[in-house]
């Protein structure tokens, strides 16, 4: 990434090692996420301990060095996931040396153009309540390039050793969405298919009618806890309503979160 400049924003600039917010979940699970940038832009990123190896699942918007902020996670092997290639959830992608995506999407990360991740639209300077460390100009921001070293679809495992998640392809939000179900515990990692906001499927590769599809199978999984891509976690009751709101057509979309 280029080195940021301000843009006129009137807002004060955050220390890098005040950038993550980590709290710890059931289930073993981490939440990690940027709380100095606005909600419907904030991306959630999960990590899962697993015996032989770790699970992270998306990275961020990259703006300040996940592994230098949280350094615990170059412990470990880990597989660093994309749910799919929007720039607020691949940001820090390149700091891992194993990383996974679905095969539509794998263009995106090898090659981050602004206009396919849509950076070029929605990075902009008035997502930040505090600016990274030396401001921000959206001219300037660029995702580096994480290409896959492992590309994964339907019906695909990830195997940490004593945890299973099984690949769900739920096209829509984008043609490489995908969501990692782990039917042990009854815990969604939905990604931006299903969060608890506005569900966007009208920016660019969205298709809402790919979108209906992937919800109506979503809608059979027994889930009991779902981790989204946006804004709060939340229970079986919450995911079967949204769902069942969005397929009603009572869920219009709202300011686009990547």
């Amino acid at each position: 990434m280029n080195t940021p400049h301000h843009d006129t924003h009137a807002c004060p600039e955050c220390r890098a090692e005040q950038w993550y917010r980590v709290r710890q979940l059931a289930h073993g699970i981490t939440h990690i996420d940027e709380p100095h940038i606005d909600p419907f832009y904030r991306c959630n990123i999960w990590h899962v301990r697993g015996r032989d190896s770790d699970l992270l699942v998306d990275s961020g918007m990259g703006v300040v060095s996940l592994c230098a902020q949280v350094p615990w996670l170059r412990e470990r092997p880990v597989l660093a996931v994309a749910s799919h290639a929007h720039f607020d959830h691949v940001g820090n992608h390149h700091e891992f040396a194993q990383r996974a995506c679905h095969p539509a999407e794998a263009h995106i990360l090898a090659e981050p153009r602004s206009d396919w991740n849509l950076a070029d639209r929605f990075a902009v300077v008035e997502m930040f309540t505090a600016l990274p460390p030396g401001g921000y100009r959206q001219a300037d921001y660029q995702v580096q390039a994480s290409p896959a070293t492992r590309l994964v679809d339907a019906g695909d495992v990830i195997d940490l050793g004593d945890r299973v998640f099984e690949v769900l392809h739920v096209p829509g939000h984008s043609p490489g969405s995908i969501a990692l179900w782990e039917q042990a515990t009854g815990v969604l990692f939905s990604g931006d298919a299903v969060y608890d906001g506005p569900l966007v499927d009208d920016a660019y590769h969205a298709n809402s009618a790919h979108y209906q599809d992937s919800m109506q199978r979503l809608s059979h999984l027994p889930v009991q806890t779902v981790h989204g891509g946006h804004f709060e976690s939340f229970g079986r009751a919450r995911y079967q309503q949204l769902i069942a709101e969005y397929l009603a057509g009572q869920r219009a979309p709202g300011c686009p979160a990547g």
